[in-house]
């Protein structure tokens, strides 16, 4: 079974610093940096708007809770939103692929 996990970054550099460090553990299989994204939010009682990049990691679902935890522990903010799903449906080329993670 595969999983995705959502996760905003302040910037590219450090969306690629977490995303390699998670492909050197073979946490992921890949890790998809989408363009910028404007945060509109709402955070210990004050409104907030920002710049933020997108990343989309996909990984096997036997090893969701330990990316999840690991891109929390390595994020550079205080309280990241770093939320993982299973997938319900995936190509079976993509889910031979995410397997070949698993250890």
């Amino acid at each position: 079974m595969t999983a995705l996990i959502w996760c905003p970054f302040p910037d590219e550099d450090r969306a690629a610093a977490v995303a390699t460090q998670l492909l050197d553990e073979k946490l992921i299989a890949c890790a998809n940096i989408l363009g910028s994204l404007r945060a509109l939010y709402e955070w210990n009682g004050e409104r907030g708007d920002a710049r933020e990049v997108g990343v989309l990691f996909k990984t096997d679902a036997s090893l969701l809770d330990r990316a999840v935890a690991r891109i929390a522990e390595l994020h550079p903010y205080d309280t990241p939103a770093v939320l993982g799903w299973r997938c319900d449906a995936a190509a079976p080329a993509t889910t031979e692929w995410l397997a070949t993670l698993k250890c």
